[in-house]
Formats: structure tokens, sequence, C-alpha cells
């Protein structure tokens, strides 16, 4: 099976992010990718030089949020509700904020980020139960919080883009709370692993199929590939996509979850809802984080602070 070539920027900058993270991990991999994760990135000032405001928040039970909001923010503000990635299996609410604490001093919203329990040790429910957990609190201290309630956009990468769209699926099928969009960055949505992307790219770029393998599989042991994978945990095995909030999807052409991604807003469309879909010519998984400054990179983070924009009515 042909790989689809990364975009040539890219493709150089991959050359030697390889040299660190390989393309495929295994289970026994995971407590070192743990510790590895912090350093893959420089240390970041969430409070960018003192104009955000940080608050960190124990709801028990071993999930926490962290609340961001800049100084200059209105009340009550939009917010953004942050999943962070890391296959299931690695990150905290920290994670990726370099993204939505920029959304957020550009168009005046808060970001609230939620740090889930990780599989395996907590296999689902336990991580999108979380992550829903961690949006009712939103919702029910909106006031106390100085945000909206009405413009809440549930937003997150890879495995938090996944998990992003089961707790959207959570809020539908619960009543509530409410989510004014949800914006999903190469979301991870089939634990199957078996479109033509996951295949095709095998052994390349960032996250492959073996390292989808292990996150599902922490995730859902084995249940993973049988009838009792829920909808919440697996968002591609939904067969009623109606009645969710507008959603901004984007992937790379030469990662994994290209195939599920569209898939996943080509069945929104077919149930009569909103998607805004891009697939960014050449990318890998997660270049946009690793590799910020190239082209692809600006173009991605433009399209989704535009889409942002547009929600918003800015």
């Amino acid at each position: 099976m042909t790989a689809v070539p990364f975009d040539p920027e890219l493709a150089a900058a991959l050359t030697v992010i390889s040299q660190n993270m390989p393309s495929s991990l295994t289970p026994e991999m995971i407590p070192l990718l743990r510790q590895g994760m912090t350093t893959l990135a420089p240390a970041e000032d969430l409070t960018l030089g003192g104009i955000v405001d940080l608050t960190e928040v124990d709801l028990g039970d071993g999930v926490s949020v962290v609340v961001c909001r800049p100084v200059a923010a209105p009340t009550p503000a939009p917010v953004v509700y942050w999943i962070h990635g890391g296959g299931m299996i690695m990150g905290d609410h920290r994670v990726g904020l370099a993204d939505p604490l920029a959304w957020a001093v550009e168009l005046g919203m808060v970001v609230v980020s939620v740090d889930y329990r990780l599989a395996p040790e907590h296999p689902d429910p336990a991580p999108v139960e979380d992550c829903y957990r961690g949006l009712v609190w939103l919702a029910d201290n909106a006031a106390e919080l100085g945000v909206d309630p009405a413009r809440i956009v549930i937003a997150g990468g890879s495995a938090g883009g996944g998990l992003a769209a089961g707790t959207a699926l959570l809020a539908r099928d619960r009543g509530g709370p409410a989510l004014l969009g949800q914006l999903l960055i190469y979301p991870m949505l089939d634990e199957r692993n078996d479109t033509v992307s996951s295949h095709q790219m095998a052994g390349l770029g960032i996250w492959d199929h073996t390292s989808n393998d292990t996150g599902w599989s922490a995730l859902l042991g084995d249940r993973r590939g049988g009838p009792d994978v829920s909808i919440y945990a697996s968002p591609s095995r939904a067969t009623d996509l109606s009645g969710l909030p507008p959603a901004f999807v984007d992937v790379g052409s030469a990662e994994t979850f290209r195939d599920e991604d569209v898939a996943y807003a080509t069945a929104i469309w077919q149930a009569g809802g909103q998607a805004e879909l891009h697939v960014w010519p050449g990318g890998f998984h997660g270049f946009d984080v690793m590799v910020p400054q190239a082209a692809l990179s600006q173009r991605a983070k433009q399209a989704r602070v535009d889409w942002l924009r547009r929600l918003l009515g800015h």
C-alpha cells in the first residue's frame, strides 16, 4: 500500500523528531512515554508573562481542572473546555495549551482544561466520564467563574479530540450541558484501527497503526473490537450524529486518523448537522504542535481561529 507523501517542510522536521520519538509505540513503553512527554517541548509559561491568571481546582477522585483567564477577558466570557491529547495513556491538563491560550487572548475567552484519569490504570469509561464531569462542573459554576454557560466550546487534540467528541455525545444524550461548538483536532475516534489510512501510514510519521493499537487496547482491553464498546469511547461507532453542536474537524492527509475523521465529519453532514472539515496535505499527526512555524501549521492554526471567531460572532 503506497503511503501518502509528507509535506516537504514537515518531512525535514520529522527526520529530526523521529530520532527521539519512534513511529510505533508499544505497551511496555508507556512509563517512559509519560516521563518523556514533558521533555518533548520546552516548559510553557501558562501565564504568558502575567497576562493570564491560573487557578487549579480539585474535583476529587483524581480529577482536576486548571482555569486560565486572560486578565483582559470580559465577564461573562465564552469558554474553551480543553481536553488534552496523549493517546489515552499519557499527558495532563497542562499539555497542549499554547493554542487554546492564544485563542483565549485573541478572542476574549477563558480556558478550562481537565485532567482526566489515564488508561490502562483507569480504563473506559473513566476518561470520558471524567471529562463529562468536568464539563458539568464548568456549567454549574459558570457564574462564579465569570463565563457564559451558553457559549461553551469543547475542544481537544488527538485522544483529547476523541474524548471531546465522546463528551459531546454524552452531553447530547444526557440533556446537557449545552455546547456552542466542538473543535476536534485530528481526533482519535475509532478503536477498530482498520481504515485504509491506519494501514497506509503504518510505521510512518507520529502515532502509527501499532501506537494506535497500544492506546486503544489500554483504554478498552478485551472489549476492543467487540459489541460492548460504547459510542462515547469510540465515537466512530455512533450511527446517529444528529443533535450535535457545530463541529470543526481537521486532520493531516498523511496520518493514521485521516479516514475516520473524514468519515465522522461526513456522518455529521448526513445527519443534517454542521461541520467544517480540513484535510491538511502532507500533514503528519501533531504536525502543528511539533513544527509550529511550518507554513502548513500556520494555515491550520489560522483556520481554527477563524472558525472560532465565526462561531462566537466576532
